[in-house]
């Protein structure tokens, strides 16, 4: 692994962090959470820069579904962070004297929202790149070889994450804020400050297993449709000479 290989998933990681931080607005307080927001939105444009080659190579994108799924993926979480970026300046207090009072109840209404989307959709985007983030966590951690053992307690491990996951969304409400209800049922910080970023983790686990597991169906399925188109096709007859 290159170091600049390296240091860019360094920072998109700690991007991740700050996004998860910054969803835990009445625990940081308002300073922190500009702050942060601000810091990953640069890690954000950094990102993209990054990875300026892939959108050079959209028109050669290969017409299957991971491939277009991918695509879809990108283009919804480039316009979630964008709603997210407009809206965190028109509600910013640090920019309240310099710019008009257009930031009201439905402006950070639309922030909260825009917010959690990115968050599932940052998920999603993790789930399809989840084979590669775990070979390369294989060769960080100096694995070598296949253990039946080791696949079935990462697949246990990977069930019981995403039942919590389930309840994690039914406890932090996650539909309503999805859907942009009005709800007074935030997260309480005076009585648990590690079981909200517990629950969010869940969250996170759910959608990149869901994802993961959803491309491997597709994968399958595609497969055996063409090995059955394959065994379908009618054997030429042999020309005697």
């Amino acid at each position: 692994m290159s170091r600049v290989f390296a240091l860019r998933l360094w920072l998109d990681g700690f991007a991740a962090v700050l996004l998860v931080f910054g969803l835990s607005y009445w625990w940081l307080g308002n300073v922190a959470h500009e702050i942060a927001g601000t810091l990953m939105f640069v890690l954000l444009i950094a990102h993209n820069l990054f990875n300026r080659r892939w959108y050079g190579n959209l028109p050669r994108t290969r017409r299957e579904p991971r491939s277009l799924f991918n695509v879809l993926v990108t283009a919804g979480l480039l316009s979630a962070m964008l709603v997210l970026l407009v809206t965190s300046v028109l509600i910013s207090n640090a920019l309240a004297s310099v710019l008009p009072p257009w930031g009201g109840f439905t402006v950070r209404q639309i922030h909260t929202v825009a917010a959690y989307w990115v968050l599932v959709i940052v998920a999603v985007h993790l789930g399809l790149r989840w084979p590669m983030l775990m070979g390369l966590a294989r060769i960080g951690f100096g694995i070598r070889g296949a253990s039946v053992v080791r696949t079935w307690i990462l697949r246990a491990t990977t069930g019981v994450v995403a039942a919590f996951g389930v309840w994690s969304c039914l406890v932090l409400g996650l539909g309503m804020k999805l859907t942009m209800q009005m709800s007074l049922d935030w997260w309480n910080f005076e009585e648990s400050v590690a079981g909200f970023f517990i629950h969010i983790g869940a969250v996170t686990g759910l959608a990149i297993s869901g994802t993961y597991y959803a491309m491997k169906l597709i994968e399958v399925a595609r497969r055996d449709r063409r090995q059955g188109r394959v065994a379908a096709r009618p054997i030429p007859e042999s020309v005697s000479p």
